[in-house]
């Protein structure tokens, strides 16, 4: 299934509850936040080592999976609200993106990208 026939689900789960009036854009946005902290609650307190190993738990895998897909939903809905192509939204991402990061300077690196400079040079 795309993203546009996924939208289209959501959509239609969500009027048939009736519940587009509670879907601004400011709430959409807080709900967003709100379950992507949800996702990053489920890491709080354990080490990479633990985080690794929820891989081989169902019960882990299905509160990930959850949340997961919690986040795309209400950004589905974000994107529909404004108007926002996902796909080219991420394919022009990733162009200004490898601009920001040319791989000779970020390779390996986890520096941002006004702090990936050769030698020298400084970064406009």
């Amino acid at each position: 299934m795309d993203l546009a026939a996924l939208t289209a689900r959501v959509l239609e789960f969500r009027d048939q509850r009736n519940w587009a009036q509670f879907h601004s854009l400011r709430n959409l946005i807080v709900s967003l936040n709100l379950e992507a902290s949800e996702l990053l609650e489920l890491t709080q307190w354990k080490s990479d080592a633990e985080m690794a190993a929820m891989a081989a738990s169902a019960e882990a895998q299905e509160a990930l999976r959850d949340e997961c897909a919690d986040v795309l939903i209400y950004l589905l809905l974000i994107a529909e609200n404004t108007g926002i192509d996902l796909e080219d939204a991420a394919h022009a991402k990733l162009v200004k993106n490898a601009a920001k990061y040319p791989v000779d300077l970020s390779y390996g690196s986890s520096r941002k990208y006004s702090r990936t400079t050769a030698p020298g040079k400084e970064r406009q």
